[in-house]
């Protein structure tokens, strides 16, 4: 008797030992929940559904994967709710997660959370209406920085976001003190499409999804992309690069876990997520909807979040919403 209790002892050893080593294998043991910080409908409720169907589909993950939206506080009602789980829990984020502190709206920052993926993004684009006196747009900085008071600019759902931040950066890469231009808040970014065809605003920054179609049907003039190189269906559009303004501006959406997460727990999203960007579904998903690949690993993202912190620092400082 007692060498099988001895014999089982060993093996019981033997058992938590190969467990422990294989790490991988007993992650994960529960249902995943992906966090869309936001109600149905909007860009990451759709990135999250996009992440689930993906890993589901292509028999990526064996868990069942739920998700889970959390809307309020421009994404911190879902960000605070991540900071409390375990890595069966992800949430999709972007650079809201950056600005909301550097706004003062926020205690929390992305160094709080586990990097996995930066995924896909949107280009930001500046658009007149068809009839405009502009052509391009260094005729529009040209005019600003001549004064920065003659043109009413429309952005939406408000001040501090990419479609704003973008345009400041464009002002100050041209000379211009962009805290001295003439926003115009609206809603959201088709109110802000509306403005322009309705001649209530001069320029308006959105994203190039608001406003390719109408550019296309010629209701409107599409003048510069944020993007490093002309976009595929608009050859016609320069970038921003193009027109002596060097920027380049990415509305980006990523992944990211709780704090304190293993590495082995890392490595176990990095293979995942990375295997689901090469799948035929995403690259749908990204054509759908007008977004680019940008996909960065789990160490790549955590570089560039340190560069774009970097950055919105900058931004949000020349944009005078801070003192």
């Amino acid at each position: 008797m007692r060498k099988i209790g001895i014999l089982l002892l060993l093996m019981a050893i033997l058992t938590a030992c190969s467990n422990s080593a294989s790490g991988n294998k007993e992650f994960p043991n529960k249902n995943i929940e992906i966090v869309a910080p936001a109600s149905p409908g909007g860009g990451w409720d759709l990135t999250a559904r996009s992440i689930q169907q993906g890993l589901k589909d292509n028999k990526l993950v064996d868990s069942n994967i739920n998700v889970m939206n959390k809307p309020g506080g421009g994404g911190e009602v879902g960000w605070k709710y991540l900071e409390s789980k375990d890595a069966h829990f992800l949430a999709v984020n972007s650079s809201l997660l950056l600005t909301n502190n550097l706004l003062g709206q926020s205690q929390l920052t992305h160094k709080q959370f586990t990097p996995i993926a930066t995924l896909a993004t949107e280009w930001i684009s500046i658009a007149v209406p068809v009839d405009s006196e502009f052509e391009s747009a260094e005729e529009v900085m040209k005019k600003l920085k001549e004064d920065p008071k003659s043109l009413k600019i429309g952005v939406g759902p408000a001040l501090g976001n990419n479609d704003h931040l973008s345009f400041v950066q464009a002002f100050s890469e041209y000379g211009g003190d962009p805290s001295q231009l003439d926003f115009l808040v609206y809603e959201g970014g088709g109110d802000v499409v509306t403005a322009l065809l309705g001649n209530h605003v001069d320029v308006i920054t959105t994203a190039l999804s608001e406003v390719k179609d109408q550019h296309i049907a010629g209701k409107l003039k599409i003048l510069a992309v944020s993007s490093e190189e002309r976009v595929d269906e608009l050859d016609d559009v320069p970038t921003w690069q193009e027109q002596g303004v060097d920027m380049v501006f990415p509305h980006w959406r990523g992944i990211m876990g709780p704090p304190d997460m293993t590495e082995e727990e890392m490595a176990y999203w990095d293979e995942k997520i990375g295997e689901l960007v090469k799948t035929e579904e995403w690259q749908k998903v990204l054509k759908n909807n007008d977004w680019d690949d940008f996909y960065k690993n789990s160490t790549e993202t955590k570089s560039f979040l340190d560069e774009q912190e970097k950055t919105y620092t900058e931004l949000v400082n020349n944009s005078g919403l801070v003192n």
